[in-house]
């Protein structure tokens, strides 16, 4: 189960994210970034987060804590950014918080230097996920104190939109040619090796349980959130065998678009130099200058 926190201060927007995710302080004193069920994608990418994030931590991978957030829409009153203030009146009760790393910076493959057995574990990873989100135009992976961390998982599970797609999505090949780890040498063999052994029933059911139940609930085609939960620990158990041989490493689409999906492009507001407040915008996924 997820730690529950109270946000007691909106910090400032993070507008990077084709969801508006934004910086919290909460009554544990610590500073979250947090995801808000009322964005435009929808609670099934904080179902994604908290999922996918979960199993990242069981095989080992660097994830920021997660945690469960409780959200009085009465603290974005004097939020000057009316996009922002109808973003927290549609969010109120419980959202997801990621711990904030201050200071951390946006991985550049061209600055740092990832092992072939460690981009292998996050390649592989991503491959069971589905995650189409860690490209190299939008890496979502963090350095900070010199190592790797994940980030954003909001865009993994996408046959979660589409439930009659998932039996499909067993056998169905990874592509990961544009992710922003390939030019690593990815060791996508020796990682199966080591991970999918772990990735049991149980493991699955234990991240899926954390997941909150006001998230799954009226899913057409299931009953209750349980039953819910029960397929995606089956979709996501029936993916693990020969999930390394699915794995494509080709040429890189330098010059083409992006291979995510439109929702999820398509969703990312533009740029701009500050908001309405004047605050500088992000520029990259942690804001720099905010202190724990």
């Amino acid at each position: 189960m997820l730690r529950e926190v109270t946000a007691t201060r909106y910090v400032t927007p993070l507008r990077e994210g084709g969801s508006l995710p934004g910086i919290v302080e909460a009554d544990d004193l610590g500073t979250y970034v947090m995801k808000f069920t009322g964005a435009g994608q929808g609670r099934k990418t904080l179902v994604a987060e908290v999922l996918a994030g979960l199993l990242a931590q069981r095989l080992g991978l660097r994830v920021p804590e997660l945690v469960r957030i409780r959200l009085d829409p009465v603290i974005g009153l004097s939020e000057p950014d009316e996009e922002v203030q109808d973003l927290l009146k549609a969010s109120g009760g419980l959202n997801l918080g990621m711990d904030y790393l201050p200071g951390s910076l946006g991985l550049d493959p061209l600055a740092f230097t990832v092992d072939a057995a460690e981009a292998g574990r996050v390649v592989w990873f991503d491959a069971l996920v589905g995650n189409v989100d860690r490209s190299w135009r939008n890496p979502n992976l963090l350095v900070w104190h010199g190592e790797m961390w994940l980030i954003d998982h909001g865009a993994s599970l996408i046959w979660h939109h589409n439930w009659p797609s998932a039996p499909a999505s067993r056998d169905k090949p990874y592509d990961a040619s544009d992710h922003v780890l390939a030019p690593f040498a990815p060791d996508v063999a020796a990682a199966g090796a080591e991970l999918a052994p772990l990735v049991t029933e149980e493991l699955l059911a234990e991240c899926a349980a954390a997941v909150p139940g006001e998230w799954l609930l009226d899913e057409p085609g299931f009953a209750d959130p349980d039953e819910l939960r029960a397929a995606y620990v089956r979709t996501l158990a029936a993916r693990v065998p020969g999930l390394a041989e699915r794995v494509v490493l080709g040429e890189p689409t330098r010059d083409g678009p992006s291979r995510a999906p439109g929702w999820l492009t398509g969703a990312r507001p533009p740029r701009r130099r500050s908001d309405a407040g004047g605050r500088p915008e992000c520029e990259s996924g942690q804001e720099r200058g905010v202190r724990r």
